[in-house]
């Protein structure tokens, strides 16, 4: 009885347009979502919203209140999906994301080592010089989960940072599913160190545009 409203959000809210468990229901704008739970309790004034679902979007905040969508990629949770259906014969998630523990990167990506014996400005020699570009058709199948996972993440990771290059936002707030991805805490701070900018997993970041919806609605 102390629930007053249910807000929904997310391209899928079209399809409801009536009253849930006898409560009114109220729609709100994804992006808005998305910029307003990423920034709760950040502690950011600026910053650009990562928000990795079945593809990408990003959502750049200024001032912590000004949100608008500037783009995306269509990279994210269902290429993982329908690249491991095709590749390693199943969908389920966790089973890719467990193979892809015991897989072994430099077994399926091309690094500026195996081309070149000095790092180039600004790219270590374990720096990806080509996603996918030493795999063997003989790869193991852990391997190749490996290898689909970091180039998601990885392709994330730096479209954003492109996406940010005239701007002086240097602050990335990831949100969505995919965070829970163990390979997260690996690739993201490679590249936090290569570019000068900051990835941040806020807590129950999977929950962070329904947190967003609700403020949507408190904040009127």
């Amino acid at each position: 009885n102390d629930i007053d409203k249910v807000m929904l959000t997310g391209v899928g809210s079209a399809y409801v347009n009536q009253p849930l468990y006898g409560l009114s229901t109220d729609h709100t704008d994804e992006f808005l979502a998305n910029g307003l739970g990423a920034h709760y309790n950040s502690q950011l004034q600026d910053l650009i919203v990562v928000s990795m679902g079945t593809g990408t979007s990003f959502v750049k905040v200024e001032g912590g209140k000004n949100i608008s969508h500037i783009g995306g990629i269509g990279i994210g949770g269902g290429t993982i999906q329908g690249l491991s259906r095709l590749l390693l014969k199943t969908q389920n998630i966790h089973q890719v994301v467990k193979m892809a523990e015991k897989g072994v990167i430099e077994n399926i990506d091309l690094q500026i080592k195996d081309i070149c014996n000095t790092p180039l400005p600004g790219l270590p020699l374990d720096a990806t010089a080509s996603t996918f570009g030493k795999a063997s058709s003989n790869a193991s199948m852990e391997d190749v989960a490996a290898g689909i996972i970091h180039m998601v993440l990885q392709s994330i990771g730096q479209s954003v940072i492109l996406a940010a290059l005239n701007s002086h936002i240097k602050d990335f707030v990831l949100i969505g599913n995919l965070t829970k991805m163990p390979q997260c805490k690996e690739i993201f701070p490679v590249m936090e160190e290569m570019y000068q900018c900051h990835f941040w997993i806020p807590e129950y970041a999977e929950y962070r545009t329904a947190l967003g919806a609700a403020l949507a609605y408190t904040h009127k």
